[in-house]
């Protein structure tokens, strides 16, 4: 029954423009859950109360191991509608210290027949000041005994050149740090012109110490982690593990999207004229669980890793749980899924568990 109900609103929006049926969506949602019982209803639906889901990660309770990615609520707009959809923690942005356009349109592109997206969104938001005010001025960041998390994805502005990031970063991290429970430095979007240059070592390494150094001046410091793209090399792999060790990161989100096309059915004149972008979805499914797999194994399962690229099923996420993952997110398999995905996942890892 719950497959049902996503089949018909699924249908008008993959009829739409993906950008428009994006906003349209939120839009959507931002008057919806203000209707009484809207959020009791979909608490009835999506939701799994069962302590066996919960998960203590990186100093945190999650009160379930499956989240939103960030990407779909840019700037905070809908985190009492999402909270109510059964996710254990929302991950907004990313979030740049000024606001920002991002990148010309067309941006966005399903690509159906292979339940895949691409997108050169270009970290387009309200800036860090509306978004931390969306924050504050939502239900969830109200009640006293809150029990799903937020977490702060933070990138630089567009013209903010690499040798002025850190500047960037910190900003986004003092204007949010009392409405987010964890942040997650996003240097691995192919979107923002060199913005992938930042993960070699040297930058790398001074963006997170300079990030360390403000978050250790806190009474309460927050988990910082970093996102980080699928196309780096094992050896690109072992350098960004070396510095999430030297720099005491909590934790690593794999992956980002990718810049290749592999695992796409279109032609390559299609290919072409969507043009560049990061690609998310089924194509993504391998590729994401092998990084996982490999910084698992790379730091014998210390390092707390969220799983998040082409988690279209339940068993991919489980998958990835099994390939060292403490935690999922969710981005094109909730495009193409919807909700029912979310409570999926939870009912098969309390399956696995019995």
């Amino acid at each position: 029954m719950l497959k049902n109900l996503y089949k018909l609103p699924r249908f008008f929006l993959f009829k739409m423009d993906a950008e428009a049926a994006h906003h349209f969506t939120l839009k959507m949602l931002k008057r919806t859950i203000k209707l009484p019982f809207a959020k009791s209803t979909l608490r009835a639906l999506y939701q799994i109360e069962d302590k066996r889901l919960e998960r203590n990660v990186f100093g945190l309770t999650f009160k379930n191991p499956v989240g939103l990615a960030a990407g779909l609520d840019k700037n905070a707009e809908c985190i009492d509608a999402f909270a109510a959809m059964g996710f254990g923690f929302i991950e907004i942005g990313t979030v740049t210290p000024l606001a920002q356009p991002g990148n010309d349109k067309p941006r966005l592109f399903r690509i159906i027949q292979d339940e895949a997206i691409i997108n050169r969104m270009g970290f387009n938001n309200e800036g860090a000041e509306i978004v931390r005010q969306n924050i504050l001025s939502s239900q969830l960041i109200k009640l006293k005994n809150r029990n799903i998390l937020i977490g702060g994805n933070i990138g630089k502005n567009k013209v903010t050149p690499n040798e002025n990031a850190v500047d960037d970063y910190i900003k986004c991290y003092h204007i949010l740090y009392d409405v987010v429970d964890y942040f997650v430095v996003n240097i691995s979007s192919p979107n923002t012109p060199n913005l992938r240059d930042l993960q070699e070592r040297e930058p790398l390494e001074n963006l997170l110490t300079a990030l360390q150094l403000e978050n250790n001046k806190k009474q309460t410091p927050k988990p910082i982690l970093l996102k980080i793209a699928p196309d780096l090399s094992f050896t690109q792999l072992d350098e960004i593990i070396e510095v999430i060790t030297a720099t005491k990161l909590s934790g690593i989100i794999a992956t980002n999207t990718t810049i290749t096309r592999d695992g796409l059915s279109i032609n390559q004149a299609a290919i072409e004229q969507i043009g560049a972008g990061g690609l998310s979805g089924r194509p993504l499914t391998k590729k994401a669980t092998e990084v996982i797999q490999y910084l698992s194994e790379k730091t014998e399962g210390k390092l707390p890793i969220i799983a998040v690229g082409g988690i279209m099923t339940a068993q991919d996420a489980i998958e990835k749980i099994n390939a060292g993952a403490s935690l999922v997110q969710l981005y094109s398999g909730f495009i193409y899924k919807g909700l029912d995905l979310v409570k999926e996942i939870n009912q098969k890892i309390l399956e696995t568990k019995s």
